[in-house]
């Protein structure tokens, strides 16, 4: 029988008012930080540690603090970062399309408060399921229980989250403020306008970072559909078709003014953008659909049991132990009624057809409830960084957008692909959120929470994360751009996620897209999915899960190539660990100060960048160089630095208690 580490019959503070206020700050920080990374790299990270460990320092100032208390702060503040993942991934597509000028706040706040809280709402009947029946494993979840169960410590070990946000900050002032260097080292060279040769790796610590906290086989699948794109489909694009006929083709799609003075960087960039990232489009079509197929029984588990769930009604309070009160079933219905009316609303401004809007609202609650329990069941099986939230997004957006196609035909594209992509982003900001807050909640369960506090405070941490993201959204787009370079704005946030999913939807709708590249890159998808079930049937500890390959396919290699080097580096400690015989206990800590140090460069590069944006909005120009300044080798040497400071402080926090 499982034993919390707090008792049930120990009443503890936990929903307190300054738990409510720091784990609403920290809500709306973190998930600003994660929009603005994600919006830059097409990749966000869980924020269930750090929050642990800020909140852990903050509440050391109180004498009476505990640490469910602490629990509750982290519960709020991976809501907001998780709540940011679901928004950036979907929303700025209709920015992107030109369906919306800027974000709407009414309409972005209302999507993402609505599809957070189904989120938590449909993950309550899942709770008892997943956690205390299935026993499933949750290990985001669990890590964060250790590390507050370490509590005691947090005051040496938030040294490190600092640290790490304090380098990464600096170093994205001197790189995009003070432009002291360039932010990417890029080669290319064009061998007789045929052979294509390219490199180029982005000097973002963040994102080297994100490939250290995966881990080295998921950053080697994002690297090997980078090599997929750049090393492989792009030379034989160019050599089948001809330099002359590829040039002529991107003067017509808009990317060069004349063939001539072409260099060959500025070359792989346009026929990218153009045509070959379609290959990652096509391969998370495929990757959506497989995850659909094989996670067949997961789904059928989890909504069976959330059904069960439903229909079993209300707990007995006065004899149901305080670690296993849930926010009422009824409350639970009300709740879910109350989210679908304004979200009907807003597809009927943009459907315009009642029957047609209230079809969609029933699909995209039963697609919500659907993916949530998949996001769920995956973030018990293999943790929430690993979930394929992008792949069952697109799966909505996909199915809807060919079922408004159905209902409403063609005349209006703009309008099908915009609510096919609403209907998509209450589902994504739904998924999001369910995989997050089961990891919180396993927490709790790890520890002796109380869920329904914790469910309490993941709402409240929805709701804080969505007012502020449509402002921190509209500043980026002012000072940064979103998606579609312009003469202001000529390298903006790439914004990949929302770029791919607008690419699905506009192209249902009639869009001019490269179907036949498309169809390579399903093909790519089907290939690397049959390659991962052969490495399961002869239990490869090395597997290939195609969305991981299908984003390495559709990011600029500059991204992927940073994501892999930090792969690397986790690799390298992991073996020197093994190699000098390092206790696990001992390994575990050094890894939590790894983490630690990672997400401070991630968050601390991503504020910085916030607030870079809104030192632009006022006029004020901080360059002190053209980007040139110390030469190509700067970048590239204060990086190499940063990951030595890395690799020697976790040695270090391997021979030392944190």
């Amino acid at each position: 029988m499982h034993k919390p580490y707090i008792s049930p019959e120990t009443k503890l503070n936990e929903l307190t008012f300054r738990s409510i206020i720091i784990g609403a700050l920290l809500s709306v920080v973190l998930g600003a930080a994660n929009a603005y990374f994600g919006l830059f790299s097409g990749l966000t990270v869980s924020a269930s540690i750090p929050a642990a460990v800020i909140s852990m320092a903050i509440l050391k100032a109180f004498k009476n603090s505990n640490i469910l208390e602490n629990n509750m702060v982290q519960t709020a503040a991976s809501a907001g970062e998780s709540l940011a993942a679901g928004v950036i991934f979907t929303i700025p597509a209709l920015v992107i399309m030109g369906y919306w000028e800027e974000f709407n706040y009414i309409e972005t706040t209302l999507i993402s408060i609505c599809g957070g809280v189904l989120g938590v709402l449909f993950t309550i009947p899942l709770r008892n399921a997943l956690i205390v029946k299935e026993k499933l494993m949750f290990p985001e979840g669990v890590a964060t229980a250790e590390v507050l169960k370490t509590g005691q410590t947090g005051g040496k070990s938030v040294k490190y989250l600092i640290y790490g946000s304090l380098i990464g900050g600096l170093f994205k002032l001197g790189t995009e403020a003070l432009k002291l260097w360039g932010g990417v080292y890029e080669k290319a060279a064009l061998v007789n306008q045929k052979a294509y040769l390219y490199f180029s790796l982005n000097l973002s610590p963040a994102l080297v970072a994100v490939g250290y906290i995966v881990g080295l086989n998921i950053a080697t699948l994002v690297f090997l559909g980078g090599v997929i794109t750049w090393w492989v489909a792009m030379p034989a694009y160019l050599s089948f078709n001809g330099y002359a006929q590829v040039a002529a083709e991107l003067v017509e799609a808009g990317k060069f003014v004349s063939v001539d003075g072409i260099s060959p960087e500025a070359l792989g960039g346009a026929l990218w953008s153009a045509k070959m990232r379609y290959l990652g489009v096509g391969a998370m079509i495929v990757g959506g659909l497989w995850a659909l197929i094989s996670l067949k029984s997961a789904l059928t588990t989890a909504f069976t049991s959330g059904v069960k769930a439903f229909k079993a009604g209300a707990q007995n309070v006065s004899e149901t132990l305080r670690t296993e009160l849930d926010t009422p079933m009824s409350w639970v219905l009300m709740g879910i009624g109350i989210m679908i009316v304004p979200v009907f609303f807003i597809y009927l401004t943009i459907i315009q057809d009642v029957p047609v809007t209230l079809f969609m609202a029933l699909i995209m609650v039963l697609a919500g409830f659907l993916f949530s329990a998949v996001a769920g069941y995956m973030a018990g099986l293999v943790g929430s960084s690993n979930n394929p939230i992008s792949g069952v997004t697109i799966a909505t957006i996909l199915s809807t957008a060919l079922l408004l196609l159905l209902l409403m035909g063609s005349s209006d594209p703009s309008r099908g692909a915009a609510g096919a992509i609403l209907v998509g982003a209450v589902v994504c900001c739904a998924a999001a959120i369910a995989g997050d807050n089961m990891q919180d909640l396993k927490a709790g369960y790890v520890l002796g929470a109380t869920p329904r506090n914790q469910q309490v405070m993941q709402m409240i941490g929805v709701v804080a994360g969505a007012l502020l993201i449509a402002p921190v959204l509209n500043l980026l787009l002012a000072s940064k751009g979103i998606g579609n370079p312009t003469a202001e704005h000529p390298n903006p946030l790439a914004a990949p996620q929302a770029t791919l999913m607008m690419s699905v939807a506009t192209g249902i709708f009639g869009g001019k897209l490269p179907w036949t590249i498309i169809s390579v890159g399903g093909g790519i998808g089907a290939l690397i999915i049959i390659a991962d079930q052969y490495l399961k049937k002869i239990g490869s500890n090395f597997r290939m899960p195609v969305l991981a390959v299908a984003v390495g396919l559709y990011l600029p290699f500059e991204l992927d190539s940073s994501i892999f080097v930090g792969g690397v580096i986790a690799w390298m400690l992991d073996r020197s660990f093994k190699r000098n015989n390092i206790s696990s206990e001992n390994a575990d800590r050094a890894s939590n100060a790894g983490l630690l140090i990672a997400s401070g460069l991630i968050t601390g590069e991503a504020l910085m960048g916030i607030m870079i944006a809104l030192i632009a909005t006022f006029g004020l120009d901080l360059e002190l160089s053209d980007g040139t300044f110390g030469g190509s080798l700067l970048g590239p040497g204060l990086l190499f630095l940063i990951l030595v400071y890395l690799y020697r402080s976790v040695v270090k926090a391997s021979k030392d208690k944190l």
